[in-house]
């Protein structure tokens, strides 16, 4: 396929903005870039995908969500509203995750799917729980996710609040998936697992010390840290360290796992993070709804740490996490010179990119030069200003929208054009969906 007339994003470093270029994609690939009257002489009979002068850029990645949040929307809680996050943990997910089914994991998926595609989202690294549908739940996303044409990566939530039995079959559900991630590599490498673990204050010894004994090296762990002060507190009392220690204790951390929010780590957790080369994943749409304060994260890069960028099961319009980003830091600390632009350019596109390359290993993803992964998206945009690769970061903080997101392609593969879905039927899941959610809702209410 050849892409021309594009003005190209490429996002290598240091960034390239290319006018009136083509893409010549071959499989999941982009095999050639050039000005596009060159390549429609070299390719004269290839098939063309014009992109009518819009910018065309990798696709979004998300590298921390929760697909079965999504019929939480709307969910009234009841009673008082919870005061603070353990009682929202209490009082919403850990009674939404136990009123899933098999049938609610695979819709909960689709729909936070279709977000992704409509909004330009590529890649999502997802964290799933449904303790009263563990054993197979990870088929579920993987069959939604087959089915829409996204690169994803899953995993398991273990955990021990619901007791040893729903523990073990968590831990053998997340190795279930990854050996069978291994062996048969599915969806040509659109889909990848790690080992998910919950947060500290759900784990105990024992559970930990026989996950990294399940678990071989070569293969990462995805877990919430100190998201609210009670996950530090919590392993302090429990066992005399903070809960980044205590991780290092267990051999969890690593070049090949992701901590989540790190909101309340102190210096030293920072850097064991950065010296074991762990990922930490920001998701500042989450920390404001949850009022549990503001992650470290412009120290945590100064640091060394590969600070990533997530949602947390908010949209799958990554350009909005940027601007909560760029926004609340700004606000957390009364300055307006914290969090710039390029520090959300570097979580967002440059570590999420580096991050998603090494979960799928089927090549550079993020990222527009030959060899890499021909995960594009096509953004209609018209600048009234200059656009340069210099103040491109804040173009798309103040002037980029997800409606802009005219068409998304993951793997050589197109599965929207001009703003059409090609591979999912959305009016189709949202009715399904809509037909679901009174049970799943009904089942929630009953725990109470």
């Amino acid at each position: 396929m050849l892409i021309t007339n594009g003005t190209l994003i490429t996002w290598e470093t240091p960034n390239r903005i290319l006018e009136n270029h083509a893409l010549y994609i071959e499989g999941d690939r982009i095999r050639e870039i050039g000005p596009s009257q060159d390549l429609i002489a070299k390719y004269p009979q290839e098939e063309r995908l014009d992109a009518k002068g819009q910018y065309v850029m990798p696709g979004n990645i998300c590298a921390h969500t929760h697909f079965y949040g999504a019929f939480a929307r709307g969910l009234a809680i009841p009673g008082p509203a919870p005061a603070d996050f353990p009682e929202i943990l209490e009082k919403l997910w850990w009674s939404l995750d136990k009123s899933l089914s098999h049938e609610a994991v695979y819709y909960s998926a689709l729909v936070c799917l279709v977000d992704a595609v409509r909004h330009g989202t590529t890649t999502l690294i997802d964290h799933h729980a449904s303790p009263n549908a563990i054993a197979g739940s990870l088929d579920q996303i993987a069959r939604a996710v087959e089915e829409s044409g996204v690169r994803a990566s899953l995993c398991y939530e273990v955990t021990d609040r619901d007791g040893p039995e729903r523990a073990q079959a968590g831990i053998e559900e997340n190795l279930r998936f990854i050996e069978y991630v291994k062996r048969e590599r599915p969806l040509n490498g659109r889909l990848a697992a790690m080992f998910g673990l919950h947060a500290s204050l759900t784990l105990s010894e024992a559970t930990l010390h026989a996950c990294r004994e399940r678990v071989g090296e070569d293969v990462g762990f995805h877990i919430h840290v100190a998201e609210h002060p009670v996950d530090e507190y919590d392993s302090l009392h429990k066992y005399g360290e903070r809960v980044v220690d205590r991780l290092y204790r267990h051999g969890i951390l690593g070049p090949k796992s992701i901590v989540v929010h790190a909101v309340h780590v102190d210096v030293r957790e920072i850097n064991l993070l950065a010296e074991t080369g762990t990922w930490v994943t920001h998701q500042p749409r989450s920390n404001m709804n949850n009022a549990v304060g503001m992650a470290l994260t412009e120290g945590m890069l100064r640091a060394g740490v590969k600070v990533g960028l997530g949602n947390d099961g908010f949209s799958n319009a990554m350009w909005e996490e940027w601007k909560a980003a760029y926004l609340a830091h700004k606000l957390w600390h009364l300055d307006p010179r914290r969090m710039p632009a390029t520090d959300v350019v570097q979580m967002a596109i440059y570590n999420n990119a580096a991050l998603a390359t090494q979960q799928f290993n089927c090549g550079p993803i993020g990222v527009i030069a030959p060899g890499a992964q021909a995960d594009l998206i096509f953004v209609d945009y018209h600048p009234f200003t200059p656009l340069t690769p210099g103040n491109l970061p804040w173009h798309i903080v103040f002037g980029f929208h997800e409606s802009m997101v005219t068409t998304t392609i993951v793997a050589g593969k197109v599965l929207m054009r001009d703003r059409e879905l090609l591979t999912l039927d959305a009016e189709k899941i949202a009715y399904e969906a809509r037909q679901l959610a009174p049970r799943i809702w009904e089942r929630y209410h009953a725990l109470f």
